[in-house]
Parts: structure tokens; sequence; C-alpha cells
């Protein structure tokens, strides 16, 4: 079964259309739902549609990005984990493409999302942090940003919560010994809602986190058990 954990902050126009396109995309494949509302103030709640195999986590007030993620990713009962934007960029017909590539004998695969459709500001100021940080946590990968991931269920035990997290999730699981590969997927635009952050204001706590990172998984233990008897 897949677990699909998609993080939610006034996405009012956004979520229910989301669930169709999901529908199409994932049609004959078994897949719980996570949709986790970071404490929405707009209808995002009343907009989603209830039914078998749609979960949600309500926050009890907005905690950011990361933390909406790590609790779908734990709260998730699938095999394969896939995670994504509410904002409709990400597309959900690249899904099975990078289940596919898991296949191939990886056990995480991160979305690229080459033909950014942002603003010129927010492609400079990405195109900036991501190289940045590739070259710093030597994670190997051109798009961290990029929401739409696909792993193995045990990949998820090299997490833990912290903010901004989700700006290393591919650090992290290769730190553990996971095999991490990326693939070109297609980034849309957005029609409706906003962005909910700026490069400006999240810069330096970005760098901060890079370092601590850094440090993190230059003492990282990778523990190998022989045998047990």
């Amino acid at each position: 079964m897949l677990s699909l954990i998609i993080p939610l902050y006034n996405e009012e126009d956004n979520v229910a259309p989301l669930q169709d396109e999901l529908a199409v995309a994932l049609r004959g494949h078994e897949y719980e739902l996570i949709l986790v509302d970071d404490c929405s103030t707009d209808k995002t709640l009343e907009r989603i549609k209830r039914g078998p195999g749609v979960r949600v986590i309500e926050f009890e007030q907005n905690t950011g990005q990361s933390a909406a993620m790590y609790a779908g990713i734990m709260a998730a009962k699938g095999d394969i984990l896939v995670t994504m934007d509410g904002d409709m960029q990400n597309d959900p017909a690249d899904i099975l493409r990078m289940m596919e590539k898991l296949n191939e004998g990886f056990d995480f695969v991160v979305g690229w999302r080459k033909q950014r459709q942002d603003n010129l500001s927010k492609k400079i100021s990405s195109r900036i942090a991501n190289f940045v940080r590739s070259r710093f946590t030597r994670d190997g990968v051109h798009d961290t940003g990029c929401s739409l991931k696909v792993m193995r269920r045990e990949c998820r035990d090299a997490l833990f919560l912290f903010r901004g997290m989700h700006r290393f999730i591919p650090a992290l699981v290769k730190g553990l010994g996971f095999k991490i590969t990326e693939l070109p997927v297609n980034h849309r635009p957005r029609t409706a809602g906003v962005s909910k952050y700026g490069f400006g204001s999240r810069a330096w706590k970005a760098t901060c986190d890079m370092l601590a990172v850094r440090w993190f998984l230059s003492r990282q233990l990778k523990l190998r058990i022989r045998r047990e008897s």
C-alpha cells in the first residue's frame, strides 16, 4: 500500500482538486491519503473530501512544513511513502514513474524540478540555496526543496524532527546508508493561493540548520548487527 503525505496550510481552493487528480493518477492502486493541516485559517478543512482511505491530522497551532511532513510520515501505514505539496504545483502523474525508479535498486527518489514554474527571484534564490546545501551536506541532490519524494518505509528511520528538517531529508536518509537518486518531474505554476514563505526570511535559519546537519552527519553511527542468537 502507498501512503501519500500532504501538508496543508490555507489551500482551500487546491485540496479538493488535488484529491481528484490523485484518484485519477493512482487508479488501480491501493493508497491512503494523509492530509496534515497546519492550523489553516481558511476553509481548507471544510473542502477536504472525507471518506475511506482519507486521514486528516489537525495541528493545534501553526508549527511549519517540517512538523507537518514529519507527523504524516510517522503516521503512515504504507510500505511506500510519498510526500508532496498541497498547492498543486507537484504533478500526481509523476508518482508512478518515481515508484518504478525504486525497482532499480533505490530506496529513496527525489523529484527534480528542472523547469520550475516560479518567479525569477524564487528560481535564483532556490538555485543558490540548493548549490550551497548540496555541496555542504554532500547529498548529491539538485533540488531538495521539491516536496515530491518517494521512499521505502524504512527510510523514515533516518529522520528526526527539527525546524527546517524538510530541506535535509535526502541528506539524512543518505547518511544512514540508504540509496538515493533523483528524477526530473513536472512542475506547474500555482493557480490558487499564495506561497507561504520567502527566501530572505529563511536564509539565515537554513544556514544554521545546514551547519547542524553537517555536524550530525559527521558524528552519525551506522549500526549493523552481524548476528543475534
